[in-house]
């Protein structure tokens, strides 16, 4: 996952809008409705990190150097502690962990085998780009949250060091061949589409998510401020774009 510190997070604003209490969620009252987005969004985040714990360490076979590999090891145990986390409070809301990940398994499979990279650049272009923007849309979400489970959301969004490394093993490989631009920008352009229609398809398919996007959880927001939201996740892409020295 990517840090808010990254070029283009398009989320920074939105999520001082909402300020709404810690919730009690041993209550008997507690909104069925919130109760269920909040699980569905622990949930993909869940089985979204735990993906990405895979995919690094599968990324660190591709590594040219012992210090590549080395690099990508430590990430990906950064990522399996957020996954551990995110199981650990689905765990303590009283939901199990395997069954909140569950509706969100095909998806991410789906988008991975759809984007599979077909070498080490092509890998770290994808982790930089595909789980920023997947980031940059959680972190979109997370601004209509209670302050206990916001302040779990953005930590496990923090990023784990991949961000930087990318950026300058990407920029580095463009500098000794400028040819290696053309063709990572052409993938870096299919992984956003790709990343947005996923993201879409999350939402469409779980009602709760889709009641908390465009009203009916806490103050919601309308079906405009929804395409205003994508419209900063392709913004934050285009500047992520230039930091890795390609054309949007």
């Amino acid at each position: 996952m990517t840090s808010s510190d990254t070029p283009g997070t398009a989320a920074n604003a939105p999520a001082e809008r909402t300020a709404v209490a810690a919730r009690d969620w041993s209550s008997a009252a507690a909104d069925p409705q919130y109760r269920a987005a909040v699980v569905d969004l622990l949930g993909a985040l869940a089985y979204g990190e735990l993906a990405a714990f895979e995919r690094l360490a599968e990324d660190a076979k591709l590594a040219p150097t012992l210090a590549d590999k080395a690099e990508l090891a430590k990430m990906a145990s950064a990522e399996f502690h957020h996954f551990e986390r995110l199981s650990n409070r689905l765990a303590e809301i009283g939901e199990e962990p395997t069954e909140a990940m569950a509706p969100f398994v095909t998806a991410y499979e789906s988008f991975h085998k759809q984007t599979a990279p077909s070498d080490w650049l092509e890998g770290l272009v994808k982790a930089y780009v595909g789980d920023s923007i997947a980031s940059d849309f959680y972190r979109e979400v997370a601004a209509r949250l209670d302050t206990d489970t916001r302040e779990l959301v953005l930590a496990v969004l923090d990023d784990t060091g991949h961000a930087e490394f990318a950026v300058e093993k990407v920029r580095a490989a463009i500098d000794a061949d400028p040819r290696v631009g053309g063709r990572l920008a052409l993938w870096a352009r299919r992984l956003m589409g790709e990343a947005l229609s996923q993201s879409q398809r999350v939402v469409a398919d779980r009602d709760a998510l889709s009641t908390m996007l465009v009203g009916g959880v806490a103050d919601g927001f309308d079906l405009a401020e929804v395409g205003r939201m994508f419209s900063r996740i392709t913004e934050a892409h285009t500047k992520r774009m230039a930091a890795l020295k390609l054309a949007a």
